[in-house]
């Protein structure tokens, strides 16, 4: 990124609410930023890798969605992996999501990875301790081996406080357009938080790494923590602007002997 202003040097308290005409002026501009960091990424064939991790609510889900709603999923690829099948559990643990990695020319955002055995999986008791332990021994062997293989590997933890986790899990049995968004496992997982915080704080211990860090992110504002993420990706990729021809629509052709049909097409009631 540049030596610019798209990087603001205020530290606001990250759980102050935020208008939606204040974010959404905020947002503009990193959206512009966020294309060229694509078309960057398509013409040097740059591999990037973005993990989004936190608690159940914790807006993992939303901040994937502003990063993506105005790039190309073509080039910005959302990997959220179901439970794995029977063939899965027999595969060494972090071949499924090792074959999603970016190739050239690809950012790839995992929605939850390869860190739910840390996590989900042993709060629950999904997997053994010796499974997680073994896992947390290979997990930094692996991404030193993603990292060498020129992969950009960003690691996101998104900290959410009870009281908020609380408010948003709440919102969404009463929305029903949320409703979908909360499971028997979040129900069941809401009630370990401390669980959930010691496997955390292992997690941390194991694999915050000089070369594959985890960078926290205070997300009791979602819309301010959509933006700091977004500014801190931009700031974490050493992307340039590639120039591009102006565009200019062409001449669209003359009707010559068409004409409209006369065709009863099946308009869909307009009601608003």
């Amino acid at each position: 990124m540049g030596k610019d202003s798209r990087h603001s040097k205020d530290h606001t308290d990250a759980t102050q609410d935020l208008g939606s005409k204040d974010y959404e002026k905020a947002l503009r501009p990193l959206h512009v930023e966020l294309v060229h960091l694509q078309n960057w990424v398509k013409e040097t064939g740059a591999k990037v890798c973005v993990v989004f991790e936190g608690r159940d609510g914790a807006g993992k889900g939303g901040v994937i969605k502003a990063i993506t709603e105005r790039v190309s999923p073509r080039v910005f690829r959302v990997v959220a992996l179901p439970a794995p099948t029977e063939r899965e559990k027999s595969q060494m643990y972090v071949q499924r999501y090792i074959r999603h990695l970016p190739a050239a020319g690809e950012i790839v955002i995992f929605d939850r990875s390869w860190y739910n055995r840390a996590g989900v999986e042993r709060v629950m008791k999904f997997c053994s301790e010796e499974q997680v332990e073994m896992f947390l021994r290979a997990v930094p062997l692996v991404e030193r081996a993603i990292v060498a293989s020129n992969i950009v590997l960003i690691k996101y933890w998104l900290e959410v406080s009870p009281e908020e986790q609380t408010r948003r899990l709440e919102e969404r049995i009463q929305d029903g357009r949320k409703t979908w968004k909360l499971t028997d496992m979040d129900l069941k997982s809401y009630s370990r938080w401390y669980d959930y915080s010691r496997a955390r704080d292992a997690m941390f211990n194991a694999s915050d790494t000089d070369f594959a860090p985890w960078h926290v992110v205070r997300s009791d504002c979602k819309r301010r923590a959509r933006l700091n993420v977004i500014s801190h990706l931009l700031h974490s990729i050493p992307y340039e602007k590639i120039s591009r021809k102006k565009v200019t629509l062409p001449e669209r052709q003359k009707p010559g002997s068409y004409k409209e049909p006369d065709y009863p097409y099946r308009y869909i009631p307009e009601d608003f």
